[in-house]
């Protein structure tokens, strides 16, 4: 037990820092988003699971020789409400951590779906209020509104693309086409709850760097996904416009939209990145190299519940 929260305790660490800024600093993501996002979400639930196994297994230390014994003996402790003998003032401290740990995190998941949806609630019922369906645009309403703007409302059974009397203004009718296919692209994958349970993450871990920078690459890698969903009903010569129209007339990012960042709510070296991968020649990274990247995923996951659960069944 105590080589296994040694183990897991220089995993959680790599996972904290090294690991993530260099994906961060990558550049493959950008020609290979899914596999990516997948990665990023490999890097948070292996950290979390790391973190708190190798607290919880120095922790069970006195209890027994691996987690499942460990757990079964610290219960009954509890109960009987005595410690083992040689049972460490330390080793009391990080179980006491793990426990807290888990459940702040959980907690954090929770409260954040929560205010989110309650949220989106809200905001259903004012686009309703305030805006008109488009009959020639099923699933989508016109907000009287001068800026260019577009997002996707996501909902329990359908999702809303909203647009504002400003973006009709402002493009064409493939370039529209464009910004629409992107934010439903949005709807169909469910990037909200992807970007939900990072922005949980950041705010269970306000003091934790790479949480700021997980959520921000997560964020900047759901657009890239929403823009090849785009690319299969338009050009990338169209789709390129459209963002760069759209970064053109928007000083600010929008605040009208109460979960996806929208193209029209990028803002400058957001839409720059996204107009240099669309006109990038190399195009999307080799299937080998996506599924390598899938797999080292797996590995991430693999490799901490391995090092807590294996030892039980040695």
């Amino acid at each position: 037990m105590l080589l296994t929260s040694f183990a897991l305790a220089a995993l959680a660490v790599a996972l904290a820092w090294p690991v993530p800024i260099l994906l961060a600093r990558a550049h493959w993501p950008a020609r290979a988003p899914g596999a990516a996002l997948v990665v990023w979400q490999s890097i948070a639930l292996a950290g979390g699971l790391s973190m708190i196994g190798a607290m919880l297994s120095y922790g069970l230390v006195p209890f027994g020789n691996d987690l499942v014994n460990g757990l079964r003996s610290f219960v009954a402790r509890l109960v009987a409400g005595t410690l083992p003998l040689g049972a460490e003032f330390s080793q009391m401290f990080a179980l006491s951590g793990a426990i807290l740990l888990g459940i702040h995190l959980l907690l954090s998941l929770v409260t954040t779906f929560v205010k989110a949806e309650r949220l989106r609630r809200r905001h259903a019922q004012l686009v309703t209020l305030l805006s008109d369906p488009m009959p020639e645009r099923p699933g989508t309403r016109l907000i009287d509104h001068a800026a260019p703007v577009a997002y996707c409302l996501p909902g329990t059974t359908r999702s809303v693309t909203v647009l504002s009397a400003g973006l009709i203004d402002l493009l064409d009718e493939d370039q529209l086409r464009a910004v629409v296919a992107h934010e439903r692209a949005h709807a169909s994958q469910r990037h909200h709850l992807v970007l939900l349970s990072f922005r949980a993450w950041r705010g269970a871990l306000p003091w934790f760097p790479i949480a700021t920078r997980a959520h921000e690459a997560v964020a900047m890698l759901v657009e890239m996904l929403a823009d090849d969903g785009a690319r299969r009903e338009v050009t990338d010569a169209t789709l390129v416009r459209s963002i760069a129209l759209v970064a053109s007339e928007s000083g600010e990012p929008s605040t009208l939209s109460p979960g996806l960042e929208s193209p029209l709510a990028a803002d400058g070296p957001s839409a720059t990145r996204r107009i240099a991968r669309l006109v990038d020649a190399r195009g999307a990274l080799p299937t080998p190299l996506r599924a390598l990247a899938i797999a080292c995923a797996v590995a991430l996951l693999a490799v901490p519940t391995v090092l807590l659960v294996a030892p039980a069944f040695v």
